[in-house]
């Protein structure tokens, strides 16, 4: 990606590639690596490589497989993108059971906070 103007970075130990000299982390392009974890701390790894479906271009992860990696990060943002698909109807309570407790706790605490 280099040759294309993005740069390297290591941020808090993710690897990403920002957009430029200016480009900001928050904006760049993250690398997770298929079945491991993005943190020490989290319990639970990012996607497996099977946890995929094709698209007419690329592949792009489940929607399961998105929002068990939401929960675990749990960010505000993390949050959010989880509320505007609960309110868009893709995600609600029928989902707790498809996660582990820790991650089914997390998503009942959004169900019932929308607003924080």
């Amino acid at each position: 990606m280099e040759p294309k103007g993005f740069l390297y970075a290591e941020v808090n130990g993710v690897h990403l590639f920002m957009d430029g000299p200016t480009g900001k982390p928050s904006e760049g392009v993250h690398l997770l690596f298929a079945a491991e974890k993005v943190r020490p701390e989290h319990l639970s790894a990012a996607a497996d490589i099977n946890e995929a479906e094709q698209s007419q271009a690329f592949r792009v992860v489940t929607l399961e497989a998105l929002i068990r990696m939401k929960l675990e990060s749990n960010r505000r943002k993390d949050q959010v993108h989880l509320l505007d698909l609960i309110g868009v109807g893709l995600v609600d309570a029928t989902w707790l059971s498809r996660f582990p407790p820790h991650l089914a706790e997390r998503l009942q605490h959004i169900l019932d906070t929308p607003d924080g």
